[in-house]
C-alpha cells in the first residue's frame, strides 16, 4: 500500500514537471525571442546573459519530465545503498527500546508537574 502512494506521488510529481515545463518552455522560448531581437539591434551580446541561467533551468526541468533524471536519481540511491550505507545511519544508532521508556518516562514527568 505504501508502495502504491509513493508511485502515485511520483506520477504526480512528473506530471507537475510536465505541466510546468510547458508554461517555462513558453517563457523560455519568448525570452529568447526578445533578448535575441534586443542584443542584435543594440549589438550588445551581453543582453543574451539571462539566458545561460534559464537555459539550465529549461534543461532540468525537460530532464525531470521527459528525460532520465529520474533514472539517474533512482540509480544514485541504488549505489548509495549498497556502497554506502553507513552514511545512512541515525546518529547515536537505532532507537532502543530504553531510549523510547526515558522519552516516556520525561514526558510523564512533565505532564504531572503541569
Amino acid at each position: 500500500l505504501q508502495n502504491l502512494m509513493r508511485e502515485r506521488q511520483a506520477a504526480m510529481q512528473i506530471a507537475w514537471t510536465r505541466e510546468f515545463l510547458k508554461y517555462f518552455g513558453t517563457f523560455f522560448g519568448l525570452s529568447a525571442v526578445v533578448l535575441t531581437t534586443g542584443a542584435v539591434k543594440k549589438k550588445n551580446p551581453a543582453i543574451l546573459m539571462p539566458m545561460l541561467p534559464l537555459g539550465f533551468v529549461f534543461a532540468y526541468q525537460y530532464d525531470m519530465g521527459y528525460g532520465t533524471l529520474l533514472q539517474r536519481i533512482k540509480g544514485e540511491a541504488e549505489n548509495i545503498l549498497d556502497t554506502e550505507s553507513t552514511l545512512l545511519e541515525l546518529p547515536k544508532g537505532p532507537l532502543t527500546f530504553e531510549d523510547l521508556e526515558k522519552i516516556r518516562s520525561s514526558q510523564k514527568k512533565f505532564f504531572i508537574e503541569k
